[in-house]
């Protein structure tokens, strides 16, 4: 037989899953164990002490006749009487004969027979019947237990028979069904998790914390309401406290944690203490938090398991009452047992004792009142189940309570398990509820985050860029150190990927700020910052993704010189960039726009009074629509990259001040509008490099003030003339076209100081080129030039002369002679450099502080 304890083993679980058993569930465990221990009582009673005492039943014979012999023989008949024990008397007929015969007694109350006169014989049978008691059945012991086991299975009822093993059977289904749910593999999983993330959220110094800082915050409030001028100081927005929550952060009345005014306040600086171990091991539940909160909501597979459960026990209940109920009366301690054994016992009927009746009908009907209150406990738990939404979960009560006012709702069985946490104790979901609000996690990240960046690290980080200016780059970090702010000298602050970024009032000590990067990083500024920013800020870097991420103060820093939008801004969301605030930018000059437009937003074009330099850079869009181009009359500058134009755009022939143009990267082929640009007298820089024009109209001579012309990678096969009547011309950039001749008319540009003609089929150089003796760069570079001639000493200006890639034999001495010339600026074969005389190559390698002329 098994023991209680293998049994029970199905009832057990792990003791952190108790968070997860209400009251009920709890009760219907130790009513489970109550019916084991009446299954295995009843069991061992049966299986020790269960028998049946079987009697026959004799026949009923009272009187007998004396029949009288017909061989010469004496035969008679005595019947005697004999008195019990007490008032009962039987019978017992004895006949004498050839073939004597027993007859049944019959029994006899107070009755006495006819007395025959006494043979010797009657009076020997008379002492032996006053020697015994009772009657004789001349049935031996061993046909005693045969009766006694037959009628035990034929005159017992079955239940008499098998009850201790159906209120075992019944008793381990209810005990599998109430924990079914912890054991299946696709529900174990998760409440595994669940319970070890909720253990850790209740133990983690971080909930204590939080939850410290609410309950002051609240007495703070609660004092300052009751005493007026005496209340201590609160957080405000525009401290440097860890923890304190910024202006731009909505924040809820707090109702709950009240402290009365009289009572010890807590102190913010012990609230405030977080190790760096601890601060990690609450970033990583917030993480833990958020990947469950993302795994379980998606379905309902724990509610409906212990909904199916609970139905499971109810009807399980309902079935067990209705027929165990059936049996109580079937059960009782005497029986008739009518076997068909005669002709081994010489008896038809058995008058049966069971000795455990009384016991087991004890048992049943504790048994049945168990089951009863199992099973009204059962229809509660339904009644709980569809009474309320379990399926969803509200945290209002917590956030009234605390300073976390954007902890979410739950559903599915995520709601269901706080909701089944909470019937054991509601504040392991308050506590839970902390690492469900962003704010939460904003706070530790922000005290985490001034605890490794101190002043001294961030001070190492300072480095000087391209303009000498002092610059610190932040990179994917949680938020912005408060030490940050105290770098008062910092003239560039880039922030990149700090989806968390929050500029408080203390950047107003940044005196020296006047440039700000924001990659990817939604920035949120207090008022206080918000003012400082609006005056003192010059230029503003923003990179995006969506613009919804552009922060909506960019549009309203009136002093802002410079703005670069670096993200998508196509058609559809060109009425989402809030152009209208740009009118707010009345000192805007530059604007930068790296974006997929289809055409130019209008709202730019309420800037363009003031706007001197306009920069689009596509991404390969096509730019359809630039009439809005001719309301920019005061732009001097324009670039219009990648936008696959594929020619001059009529709307720039009206920028009557512009200076410099900039068509890099388009599909451009043909050139003719180009007279057109006579009427910009301002225009001096004209940049139509790497597009797909064909040739060079002569109609560029009308272009007097031009000084740079960029033809780069296009794809033409000679210069006219025209292009060397621009006597102001001071660059030409011709690289990586099919030029196989340089003109001789090339010596009319007396101005010309940097020519580039790489990557061409040049094989002969024209002496009037050497004529250009303001030359400072000369790019000769992968042609098929085979001699450089020596009047290359003429330019004294040259500082670089580019001759790797072509056919050279040899360099010639002259070239020691071009003054400003060293070999960091002669790019050339190392064995040609190496043929060089020795004093030739003494001179090249010799540093110089000799300033170049300026030429530009």
């Amino acid at each position: 037989m098994f023991t209680l304890a293998e049994v029970a083993s199905l009832n057990d679980i792990q003791p952190t899953y108790r968070i997860l058993k209400p009251w009920w569930d709890v009760f219907m465990d130790y009513l489970a164990v109550v019916m084991l221990m009446v299954a295995i009582f009843a069991g061992t009673m049966q299986l020790t002490k269960d028998q049946v005492v079987c009697l026959p039943v004799l026949q009923s014979t009272v009187n007998s006749k004396a029949q009288p012999g017909t061989s010469g023989k004496a035969e008679f008949t005595t019947v005697e009487t004999t008195t019990g024990q007490g008032e009962e008397a039987s019978a017992r007929t004895v006949s004498f004969g050839s073939a004597p015969t027993v007859t049944p007694d019959v029994p006899l109350s107070r009755a006495t027979s006819s007395q025959y006169q006494p043979t010797e014989s009657g009076q020997e049978l008379k002492k032996e019947q006053k020697d015994s008691s009772g009657r004789k059945t001349n049935l031996d012991f061993q046909q005693y237990v045969f009766i006694n086991q037959m009628c035990y299975h034929l005159a017992l009822p079955w239940y008499s028979k098998y009850f201790p093993y159906l209120v075992l059977i019944h008793t381990i289904i209810l005990i599998v069904s109430s924990n079914f749910w912890f054991k299946y593999p696709k529900t174990c999983s998760k409440i595994e998790h669940f319970v070890s993330i909720l253990g850790k959220c209740f133990e983690s110094p971080w909930t204590t914390k939080a939850l410290s800082e609410t309950a002051c915050e609240d007495s703070e409030e609660n004092k300052q309401r009751l005493t007026g001028a005496q209340s201590l100081p609160k957080y405000v927005s525009t401290s440097s406290d860890e923890g304190s929550p910024s202006a731009s952060t909505p924040m809820i009345t707090k109702s709950g944690f009240k402290f009365s005014a009289d009572k010890p306040m807590i102190e913010v600086p012990s609230v405030t203490i977080l190790d760096k171990k601890d601060g990690e091991q609450a970033k990583a539940l917030f993480e833990k938090v958020r990947k469950f909160r993302a795994h379980v909501e998606d379905s309902d597979l724990i509610y409906k398991l212990y909904v199916g459960q609970t139905v499971i026990k109810t009807v399980k209940f309902i079935f067990i009452l209705c027929y165990t109920a059936n049996f109580v009366n079937t059960i009782s301690f005497e029986h008739i047992c009518n076997p068909k054994v005669e002709h081994l016992i010489g008896y038809t009927q058995f008058e049966c004792t069971h000795n455990m009746a009384y016991m087991l009908k004890k048992l049943l009907i504790s048994y049945i009142s168990l089951i009863c209150v199992y099973g009204f406990i059962c229809l509660y738990t339904l009644f709980w189940l569809f009474r309320i939404p379990l399926k969803e979960y509200s945290f209002e009560k917590v956030r009234e309570e605390s300073s976390f006012s954007d902890i979410p709702d739950v559903k599915n069985d995520f709601a269901f398990l706080l909701h089944m946490v909470d019937q054991y104790d509601q504040l392991y979901s308050k506590r839970f509820g902390v690492f469900l609000s962003e704010v939460s996690e904003n706070k530790l990240r922000e005290i985490s985050l001034n605890h490794e960046w101190t002043f001294e690290k961030l001070r190492q980080h300072v480095s000087r860029n391209a303009q000498d200016k002092q610059e610190l780059h932040l990179f994917m970090l949680s938020g912005v150190p408060d030490a940050v702010f105290d770098l008062t000298d910092l003239d560039v602050l880039k922030l990149e990927l700090i989806p968390e970024a929050k500029i408080p009032a203390k950047i107003s000590q940044m005196t020296n700020l006047q440039e700000l990067h924001l990659c990817h990083c939604p920035a949120k500024v207090e008022q206080t910052a918000f003012s400082f920013l609006r005056d003192h800020l010059r230029c503003l870097h923003v990179k995006f993704t969506d613009v919804a991420e552009i922060p909506a103060w960019v549009y309203l820093l009136k002093n802002l010189r410079e703005l670069y939008l670096i993200g998508n801004l196509n058609s559809e969301n060109n009425k989402m960039i809030g152009l209208e605030s740009l009118r707010e930018l009345r000192h805007l000059k530059i604007l930068h726009v790296k974006s997929n437009l289809t055409k130019i937003p209008p709202n730019i074009t309420d800037v363009a009074p003031h706007l001197t330099k306009l920069v689009i850079h596509n991404d390969g869009t096509k730019l359809v629509v630039l009439n809005s181009l001719k309301k920019m009359t005061n732009v001097a500058e324009l670039e219009l990259q990648n936008c696959e134009l594929e020619r001059i755009p009529h709307a720039i022939f009206s920028l009557s001040n512009l200076q410099e143009l900039d068509l890099k990267s388009n599909s451009i082929r043909t050139i003719e509008e180009i007279i057109s640009f006579q009427h910009l007298k301002r225009l001096t820089c004209l940049k139509l490099w790497h597009n797909k024009i064909v040739n060079i109209p002569s109609s560029i001579t009308h272009i007097k003030n031009l000084e740079s012309l960029y033809l780069s990678n296009n794809k033409l096969e000679s210069l006219p003339a025209a292009v060397f009547s621009l006597q102001k011309l001071r660059c030409l950039d011709v690289s990586y076209n099919s030029i196989a001749l340089i003109p001789v008319e090339i010596g009319l540009l007396q101005n010309l100081q940097h020519f580039h003609i790489t990557g061409n089929k040049v094989d002969i150089l024209p002496k009037q080129l050497f004529k250009c003796v303001k030359l400072r760069t000369l790019s000769l570079g992968q042609n098929c030039i085979t001699s450089i001639p020596d009047k290359v000493s003429q330019l004294l200006q040259l500082t670089h002369l580019e001759l790797k890639g072509n056919c050279l034999d040899r360099l010639p001495a002259t070239l020691g002679q071009c003054q400003l010339l060293r070999k960091s600026g002669l790019v050339v074969e190392d064995h040609l450099f190496d043929a060089l005389p020795s004093e030739v190559k003494e001179v090249l390698n010799q540093d110089t502080s000799i300033p170049f002329a300026n030429g530009i």
